[in-house]
């Protein structure tokens, strides 16, 4: 599990092409430091699972599944990227509940001046996103603060834009979303019930 607070700015310094797969080298002084063969660390919110450390990098494998599913693919050597390693049972929960299963891939679309970002959203997706709830941009925890069937908006602080890559996406580069997981198991839990249900909308005009 991980809770969208970005530990480190990480740096993408080999990719490794292989059939279906591709195998990336990340420096990420801090998110190595204590890092071992099987842990788990985000990179750019997908949960990934280590099978090297050396000196302040880290390589991971990444399956034609993930690929497809991300931004990974489009990663190159130098390009930043934010890491977070799995959360502690004992720590602070900073952000939300994620899994480091990305859903889906939406677009950086535009900035406002006073830091209020915008970003296509996928049609499959827009069900689960609500104003005031948490998204996780690039393995980024943020907060919903407008949202259509089409795009959403969060309100980002300088902080945010420093410390991570959402401070460097232009118009048209693809992020990775994954949005609250409660919201998915309530559609499910949900749906059996609901299923053939009419929802009573209050009197009609015809009852006033």
């Amino acid at each position: 599990m991980f809770t969208g607070i970005v530990e480190e700015l990480g740096e993408v310094v080999r990719v490794e092409q292989a059939p279906g797969a591709a195998r990336l080298t990340v420096r990420g002084p801090l998110v190595t430091s204590d890092a071992r063969h099987g842990d788990s660390i985000a990179v750019n919110g997908v949960c990934l699972t280590v099978v090297d450390v050396s000196g302040g990098e880290f390589t991971v494998d990444v399956v034609h599944e993930t690929l497809r599913r991300s931004s990974l693919a489009k990663l190159d050597v130098g390009r930043g990227v934010n890491l977070e390693r799995a959360v502690r049972a004992d720590a602070r929960l900073g952000g939300h509940v994620m899994q480091g299963h990305v859903d889906g891939t939406g677009t950086f679309l535009s900035r406002e001046p006073e830091g209020l970002t915008h970003f296509a959203l996928p049609p499959e997706l827009a069900r689960y996103v609500v104003e005031k709830g948490s998204i996780a941009v690039d393995g980024v925890s943020l907060t919903v603060a407008a949202v259509s069937r089409e795009e959403f908006a969060v309100a980002l602080i300088p902080t945010t834009l420093e410390a991570t890559t959402l401070g460097r996406v232009e118009p048209g580069d693809p992020v990775n979303l994954e949005v609250d997981v409660l919201a998915k198991y309530v559609e499910k839990l949900a749906a059996a019930h609901l299923a053939g249900v009419s929802v009573d909308n209050g009197p009609g005009k015809e009852d006033a």
